[in-house]
């Protein structure tokens, strides 16, 4: 693969782990990218003087005018983009200095696929590593076998709509896949998958680790508010992806849809905290997810 990798990097959050995550890419054993740091109005003044103390012309630092919220800024990202292959970051994830060498050598390998995604050491907020079920989970629900393997189609897609086992952060995209960027808010999650999966594109998974994914031990995931809100999102984003799978007549990837396994689990785990806290109001909503088609 020839020219830049474009890695975009959408912002809001901790400026520390920021500033770890740049210091990773300016790492890479391979010299050929290009980082774009979007900047949601996080309100710290000391970034931008960071980033412009750092002297690298790859480097590009961009700040919204307005918070845009964290959905609508990967969608803004991902219109910035203009290279061959890309990826989305997060801002407190971490390459390994042989990152982009395994992703880009990967694509030269296998020409025709559409994403790679590499093997990931999951650490946790003191960068140790660990492996929490949610990660167990995904190691489940992967596809079995060992070295660089292609997967594609209704099998896979019906594979990441019982659980998505992506860890997205990681992914390298190639560009000209994505076709059109679907409205959906849950963009890089998984309907962005998905859309490239229907459209033909293929997947490669790796097992070589030079990404560290950081799964924080606090989370708002959990939280009332966030449970309230996300699961009726989940729900009518399953169903709308049943009918797409329907629609392009992959009966097996639209019932696994339909089912959306995994969601469902993990609207179990939560429901016993959310009656102990005699939070009724998500209780019913957990409720709802648990059992509802």
């Amino acid at each position: 693969m020839t020219g830049p990798v474009d890695i975009m990097l959408p912002f809001y959050g901790d400026p520390g782990l920021l500033r770890r995550a740049v210091r990773s890419v300016l790492e890479q054993r391979d010299p050929d990218w290009r980082l774009t740091v979007v900047d949601d109005g996080y309100p710290d003044e000391t970034i931008e003087p960071w980033f412009a103390g750092l002297g690298d012309e790859r480097v590009r630092y961009r700040r919204n005018a307005v918070n845009l919220g964290a959905q609508p800024n990967n969608r803004y990202c991902l219109e910035l983009v203009d290279a061959e292959l890309f990826v989305m970051m997060g801002a407190d994830d971490l390459m390994l200095p042989h990152y982009l060498d395994t992703v880009r050598a990967l694509h030269t390998r296998f020409p025709d696929t559409a994403v790679v995604q590499p093997g990931v050491q999951v650490i946790d907020d003191s960068d140790r590593p660990v492996r929490p079920l949610a990660d167990v989970v995904k190691g489940w629900l992967a596809p079995r076998g060992s070295g660089p393997r292609e997967v594609g189609g209704e099998a896979l897609a019906a594979s990441l709509l019982r659980g998505n086992w992506l860890y997205n952060p990681s992914l390298c995209w190639r560009t000209a896949a994505l076709g059109t960027i679907p409205e959906s808010a849950d963009v890089f999650d998984l309907a962005l998958p998905l859309g490239v999966i229907a459209a033909g594109g293929t997947l490669l998974v790796d097992d070589e680790v030079c990404f560290r994914y950081r799964r924080h031990r606090t989370s708002d995931s959990g939280s009332g508010a966030t449970a309230g809100n996300r699961f009726p999102e989940e729900k009518r984003f399953f169903a709308a992806a049943a009918e797409r799978m329907d629609a392009r007549g992959w009966p097996k990837a639209a019932a696994a849809a339909r089912g959306h396994l995994t969601s469902r689990l993990n609207a179990a785990v939560q429901l016993p905290g959310a009656v102990a806290r005699r939070d009724t109001g998500v209780a019913r909503v957990l409720g709802r997810h648990l059992v509802s088609r």
